[in-house]
């Protein structure tokens, strides 16, 4: 039985030739899954984090303005990223690459309506950053849990083990 799914899978691999191909193939397997999505969604809470606690840390630095990345942007990301699953499939079964090119993540001064400027001219609220930080974590988590829960779906279809 054991030789029987070797025999296949060399079968499957033997018309593969390149690295690219490989891929290809891998970003087949998983472009029916909401996996690259969740995947960018962890990148961009990833380099938010980064941005945030930057916020904190210089939070009495005279003359900072607190910075955060464009979340409107990036949910504008995910949504091409989405329709792009509805469009026709290559050779390999990947989606085509339009909604594929991760969006800038570079942090740019925000203002938050609530927060007072200080007399040293700094602007940063730590209650808002803290709460921003944590909501960030929560989706953080939560795309790690969803995808962590998909591969391990993947691995038993694959392992045939219930």
């Amino acid at each position: 039985m054991n030789s029987c799914r070797a025999e296949e899978a060399a079968k499957v691999t033997a018309g593969v030739s390149s690295a690219e191909e490989v891929k290809a193939m891998l970003d087949g397997l998983f472009s029916g899954t909401t996996v690259p999505i969740l995947e960018e969604v962890v990148r961009f809470n990833q380099a938010r984090h980064t941005v945030l606690a930057g916020n904190i840390a210089n939070m009495d630095t005279p003359g900072y303005k607190a910075r955060d990345l464009d979340k409107t942007s990036f949910q504008a990301h995910l949504k091409e990223m989405i329709e792009a699953r509805h469009r026709p499939v290559s050779r390999y079964g990947s989606r085509s690459s339009v909604g594929r090119s991760t969006p800038s993540l570079s942090a740019e001064e925000h203002e938050n309506p609530e927060t007072i400027l200080r007399h040293d001219g700094a602007k940063v609220g730590i209650e808002y950053e803290v709460t921003e930080m944590v909501k960030n974590q929560l989706e953080h988590n939560t795309a790690l849990a969803i995808m962590t829960s998909q591969l391990r779906l993947l691995l038993t279809a694959i392992s045939e083990r219930v």
